[in-house]
């Protein structure tokens, strides 16, 4: 009896194990289709937070204000580091680290083995590809200087390199560094230094365009955008702006005033021929143009391996520099903007499927008011003039010590010594340091000065400018002296007088947006301060793939679904 039975059993439990091991492996299946085929990376570049809200009641329904209604709005978002820059802004948000460990420490740095400053993604050995000139100085260019992983290369290492990553910017570092050092592709626009107008790479990717960037390049839609660029709506609406006529903003050579309207076409031969473009709001619509070929050329989220795409609007950032933060011109190009995130969007739910991707949208930094606007509204402010301190400092040295030039480099706020000069003279560094430290505090606008050699033993809060000075400093790279400025003041350049700059640890450079939305994010808002290392580890988290390399933020799971 006891043996007649026994063979049933056997079954019974075979087959209870054999619906398990299917279970097991159902859902392993779904752990992959679960995961978005697509992540897009959206970096706005000088975006503050306040933009989302002070232009809010003119933004349509299918941009800005779909990502607030759909996803995750982190409202209380910051830079958690100095200097608050385009490359180290995008190499951080990607890698989830601070120029202490990615090493970014600028968009260019004093590199003491040249003797020269270097730019972040300067590289000599590789070529143009795209350009009329395989040696042209803009195409010449990898993530090299980056010495950390991006999500998007941990992506590449996880699915065996079948998952495609492509970066796409205006700026060459905004492209390079948010795509990492594994992307497929990395494309950037050629608008500068007498640039031909195409998309452009480097050999580090490959030895030739693929056809359809040759296609998009010799097609008309660049040269399209050399047309009138008015309001988009009754310049008179733009009550959120201050007066269009005012002497706060820079004038584009062959016009009498910084006002409405500006004809690209007939401004294009005294502004740098496609320059002009990318000053204005065409260049992120052209951007908008080439992503969205990019998805389908590339066939961008069309499996279950997840793809990586990168997108770095640029204009906004040319815009904000040429015109300020209280300009026309800045709110029309956000309005714009809005418009070219709707096209973006639309795309997505059409080529990749609306449950099928995910996107964060977030900034490389902020910016200030124009100090001169603030000053003639009684706020303190100010502009310094580094070059002449920086001659004042070595005389100062020359006659404490009598040895010329001890000052090599005053770049990103940093002082750097020639160390062979203290060598062969016998001088003492630490000396040398503390005298110029003394003398850079008497300066009016300067707050604060720091040794470096001292920088990584601070222990302030976290969020504090000390905090921030560390987390920026990178001991091979970084300066013998750091210094900072007041609030509302930087450098004093022909370009600094009118429009604005970035690079301070203080508010309105570090409090940026950050949306979430689409596949596994969840609706809903947070002011809990939310920092930009955190981006990376939290894509890693909804990939359920290994954190870059260096990530020191943590996953944001209030956003996940």
């Amino acid at each position: 009896m006891i043996k007649n039975l026994f063979f049933p059993v056997i079954a019974i439990i075979l087959c209870f194990s054999c619906k398990a091991q299917n279970e097991v492996v159902s859902n392993k299946n779904e752990s992959v289709i679960e995961k978005p085929k697509l992540v897009v990376g959206i970096v706005i570049d000088q975006m503050r937070y306040d933009y989302l809200t002070r232009f809010y009641n003119k933004y349509g329904d299918g941009g800005f204000k779909r990502m607030m209604r759909e996803g995750y709005n982190c409202k209380n978002n910051h830079y958690n580091y100095i200097p608050t820059k385009t490359g180290p802004g995008h190499a951080s948000v990607f890698t989830g680290a601070t120029p202490k460990y990615h090493g970014i420490i600028g968009n260019n740095w004093f590199d003491r083995k040249l003797g020269s400053n270097v730019n972040c993604v300067e590289d000599k050995n590789v070529k143009a590809i795209g350009t009329d000139n395989e040696d042209a100085k803009d195409g010449k260019r990898s993530p090299r200087r980056m010495l950390t992983t991006t999500f998007a290369d941990e992506n590449r290492l996880f699915s065996q390199m079948r998952g495609k990553t492509i970066g796409i910017s205006i700026k060459h570092r905004g492209a390079i560094l948010s795509a990492g050092h594994t992307a497929n592709a990395a494309y950037w626009w050629d608008y500068d230094h007498g640039g031909n107008g195409n998309w452009i790479t480097s050999s580090f990717y490959m030895n030739d365009l693929p056809q359809w960037v040759k296609d998009f390049n010799s097609s008309n839609i660049t040269e399209s955008y050399f047309k009138v660029w008015n309001t988009l709506y009754d310049i008179n609406s733009y009550t959120e702006s201050g007066e269009d006529l005012n002497t706060f903003e820079r004038i584009f050579r062959g016009k009498e005033n910084a006002t409405f309207p500006y004809d690209l076409e007939k401004l294009k031969t005294q502004n740098g021929n496609f320059k002009i473009i990318a000053e204005s709001p065409y260049g992120n619509s052209l951007i908008t143009d080439f992503a969205i070929e990019a998805i389908s050329a590339e066939n961008l989220g069309k499996d279950n391996i997840t793809d990586v795409l990168t997108i770095g609007y640029s204009s906004t950032d040319k815009v904000g520099h040429d015109f300020g933060v209280n300009a026309k011109e800045t709110e029309d190009t956000y309005l714009r903007l809005d418009i070219d995130l709707k096209r973006l969007f639309n795309a997505l739910d059409e080529k990749v499927g609306k449950d099928h991707y995910t996107v964060f949208l977030t900034s490389d930094h902020g910016a200030p008011y124009v100090p001169y606007y603030l000053l003639s509204n009684k706020i303190p402010a100010g502009l310094f003039n580094e070059s002449k301190m920086f001659d004042e400092l070595n005389a100062f040295l020359e006659n404490k010590v009598q040895v010329s030039d001890l000052i090599l480099s005053r770049i990103n706020n940093q002082i750097y010594f020639s160390h062979d000069k203290i060598y062969d003279n016998n001088l003492d560094l630490e000396y040398l340091k503390e005298i110029t430290s003394q003398q850079l505090l008497k300066y009016d606008l300067i707050d604060k000065v720091y040794m470096t050699s001292k920088i990584n033993h601070f222990e302030g809060p976290e969020g504090f400018l000390e905090t921030l000075l560390k987390n920026g400093h990178n001991q091979k790279r970084s300066g013998d002296l750091l210094f900072v400025y007041n609030p509302e003041v930087f450098k004093d350049t022909p370009w600094n007088r009118t429009g604005t700059d970035h690079h301070s640890g203080l508010n309105y450079d570090t409090h940026v947006p950050l949306l979430f939305f689409g596949k596994g994010i969840k609706h809903g808002q947070t002011l809990q301060k939310t920092e930009i290392t955190d981006i990376a580890p939290t894509m890693s988290a909804l990939l359920d793939i290994s954190f870059p390399n260096a990530a020191i933020g943590q996953p944001l799971e209030f956003v996940f679904d």
